[in-house]
């Protein structure tokens, strides 16, 4: 087993513990936050510094309240659009939607304390990630005209779109070449591996690399550019506007429209996507989180709203938990919640220091910032993925995104739960009031055996109504304990619910429990993926593939298991660094079998992982080996060097130890391969002059010790058969080296 994810201390003792580890990650965190800040600002028609405060104060401020570890908090693009409309609907004055802010962070605050943030539960997940596509549509639509040098007057964000394409001949080639070199520059980042290019996020490169270009057209006085014929203006009005005096920017809320309609409804837009994006985002850095702690929500919301409440008193934006800073933020090793703290002290560095360099930095390059986020928020791959989680889901996902196109994110809201609740009542093919019913009068009940053991048996429906009682359902029983969870009497089972399952089992197995979900034999669903909403039905024939008959016949042929269907046991596989940070989605078409030569238990099956959360969300599906040793090896990871690097970014080694050990007798497999582990003299030892020449002479794998297993993989995707048997090849030779 590992043993260096010992959990870090809180409080000042945490602090005292860890600082050189979450100040190197706070100083990464800062460079994404600097442009982001800025652009999020920009984007919600408010002064960049605006976005800089609230930076800050999510920094400063939240950090000392929250009930998160690993998060990171301040302004984030899921509410430009919420300030655009509180703009439009309280007289197009800032200070009206500031006490809207101040008012909404109250609230929030409120809801802590009275320990409502499992409220968040009760929105569908399709609906949500439709609420965030519809938002990254309405960025892309604002910016895309920044980025052009063009503007629009359409009252839509329909119309925004379609005057991109009427204003493209009249683009300001100038002001696009900035665009244009940003943008790109975040679409290849990852894939360029040049250490010194690696050390800067690739928001701050946006800005860097657009500088050039405004001293090279010299944006600072207005002047018109010649371009094949035609003429255009450039002049300082395309540059942010930073005062003097940081302190100039800094403005104060006007309650004057409190008593108006138009005031509260703007208050609860905030409020809601504020609350469930915070809530959501806790919930999915927790995922990532390599300690395993659990954040505490009821205390998020008290963070975030105490910090919302300065920040629009001080001319600020609302206050969340961002995910793709926290996605940076555990990717770069911080530790505690100070890693957020010192990321706010950065940033006041910055706006000390940098103010003349930002002052220089043109709208444009912010636009490609924020076209590339919004293009993110509403990609392909967010479709892709609803319609593998089901069709149904697909279907939310779209009506949500429509409907708040059409109208606004209230709407939205109710809409896409409107839309869930019809589909949901067909599919379960029972009455109105018969569906409700069976939701908050299902007849649920926990059962304590004598054997220790608890047994939940699930009936009726449970969709996301019932998250809530769900919740209250499984308080009683105790963290870590043996629980199984029997989902037979249930008539439909949706994506929520099976969210919170998964959920309370990898809390539960965090701390040594053992949790089980049965029951879903006679159940269907429009996909194989473990979340898919399943509907209550006669026993079916499973389908099956070409390949998994394959597997099947190879299976029987050497007398090994073969389990084709979704297994819930991945566990063993959170042992392993690789997964410390990386969510396991589902497991199915597991391979069993014993390797009598070298006396070892081995497993290849098929996973589907995350790299990232939410906005920065990448799903990966491979095949894994996995080999039970008879005997302790030193902790270890190999890679060929820089393969997984451009993979998933970054190699994740184990704290305490180099970055790579070298052989200076065997330059090559040093140059070709990246070791790193925990005891560098027993790895020494371990890797024998025959070990290290047959890695050298063999196909490249991904190879990882937690000490009692080996974890082996190399391709990033599910492999052929005849890749399976040279997995199996290749794993008992490397143990019979090993030996």
């Amino acid at each position: 087993m590992k043993t260096n994810n010992e959990v870090p201390s809180n409080g000042f003792t945490g602090l005292k513990e860890n600082w050189r580890s979450d100040i190197s990650a706070a100083i990464s965190v800062s460079l994404v936050a600097l442009p982001l800040a800025l652009g999020i600002a920009v984007a919600s028609e408010v002064t960049p510094m605006a976005g800089v405060l609230s930076a800050i104060i999510g920094g400063v401020v939240t950090t000392f309240f929250r009930g998160g570890h690993l998060a990171i908090n301040g302004p984030a693009a899921g509410l430009i659009a919420v300030i655009l409309g509180g703009l439009v609907a309280l007289e197009g004055n800032i200070n009206y939607v500031l006490a809207a802010i101040v008012i909404s962070g109250g609230i929030q605050t409120i809801m802590g304390f009275l320990k409502m943030g499992r409220f968040a539960k009760l929105l569908p997940s399709s609906v949500l990630h439709g609420i965030l596509a519809a938002i990254g549509v309405i960025i892309f639509a604002k910016q895309a005209h920044y980025a052009l040098g063009t503007t629009s007057n359409a009252d839509t964000t329909i119309g925004t779109l379609f005057d991109i394409l009427n204003q493209l001949p009249e683009a300001n080639p100038f002001v696009f070449l900035v665009a244009l070199i940003g943008i790109l520059t975040l679409v290849f980042y990852k894939k360029i591996k040049h250490k010194f290019i690696q050390i800067i996020p690739a928001p701050m490169w946006v800005l860097l690399l657009a500088l050039p270009l405004v001293f090279w057209f010299d944006f600072f006085n207005e002047q018109s550019l010649s371009f094949l014929g035609n003429t255009y203006v450039v002049g300082p009005e395309l540059l942010i506007d930073i005062p003097e005096n940081p302190l100039d920017s800094i403005m104060h809320p006007d309650f004057g429209m409190i008593g108006t309609m138009a005031f509260w409804l703007t208050v609860l837009s905030i409020t809601m996507i504020a609350s469930v994006e915070t809530l959501a985002s806790a919930r999915a850095v927790d995922k990532l989180d390599p300690y395993k702690r659990t954040t505490n929500l009821n205390k998020d919301l008290v963070g975030v709203g105490l910090s919302t409440m300065v920040s629009g008193a001080l001319g600020g934006l609302p206050i969340i938990t961002v995910i793709v800073r926290s996605t940076v933020n555990v990717n770069s090793n911080a530790k505690t919640r100070w890693s957020n703290f010192y990321h706010g002290i950065f940033l006041i560095l910055f706006v000390l220091i940098l103010a003349p360099v930002l002052r220089s930095v043109p709208l444009a390059a912010l636009a490609a910032i924020l076209v590339h986020t919004g293009f993110k928020l509403a990609s392909p791959k967010v479709f892709k993925r609803a319609y593998d989680q089901g069709v149904e889901q697909l279907l939310f996902l779209c009506s949500t995104l429509v409907i708040t196109l059409f109208t606004d994110l209230l709407y939205g809201i109710i809409g896409g739960i409107l839309v869930t609740l019809v589909l949901q009542i067909l599919l379960a093919k029972v009455g109105f009031l018969t569906f409700f019913k069976k939701i908050y009068k299902s007849g649920s009940k926990v059962y304590h055996l004598e054997n220790g053991t608890y047994d939940v048996k699930l009936k009726g429906i449970s969709n996301f109504l019932y998250a809530l009682k769900l919740d209250k359902l499984l308080e009683e029983i105790p963290i870590g304990s043996t629980v199984r969870i029997d989902m037979a009497q249930t008539r439909l089972v949706d994506l929520s619910i099976m969210e919170n399952l998964i959920d309370f089992k990898r809390i539960h197995e965090n701390k040594g429990g053992n949790v089980k979900l049965i029951g879903l034999d006679n159940h269907v669903a429009s996909t194989s993926h473990n979340r898919a909403l399943k509907i209550i039905t006669g026993r079916v024939k499973k389908r099956i593939t070409q390949r998994q008959i394959r597997l099947q016949k190879m299976a029987i042929a050497n007398g090994w298991s073969f389990e084709r269907e979704v297994d819930w046991n991945t566990s063993y596989l959170r042992n392993f660094n690789f997964f410390d940070s990386r969510p396991i989605e589902m497991k199915n078409n597991s391979l069993q079998g014993q390797d009598i030569e070298n006396d070892t238990h081995w497993e290849i099956a098929d996973i589907v992982f995350d790299e990232g959360a939410m906005l920065a969300l990448e799903v990966y599906q491979t095949t894994v080996q996995v080999v039970r040793l008879p005997s302790p090896i030193p902790q270890f990871i190999i890679d060929k060097e820089g393969l997984f690097d451009k993979i998933f970014g970054r190699v994740k080694v184990f704290s305490g130890s180099k970055k790579d050990i070298n052989f200076v007798k065997f330059p090559s497999f040093s140059n070709k391969f990246q070791l790193s582990g925990i005891d560098e003299e027993a790895i020494r030892n371990f890797f024998t002059d025959d070990l290290i020449h047959f890695l050298e002479q063999n196909e490249i794998h991904h190879i990882e010790s937690n000490g009692e297993a080996l974890m082996i993989f190399k391709y990033v995707h599910i492999a052929r058969t005849d890749e399976v048997q040279n997995m199996l090849a290749f794993s008992r030779n490397l143990v019979s080296h090993m030996s």
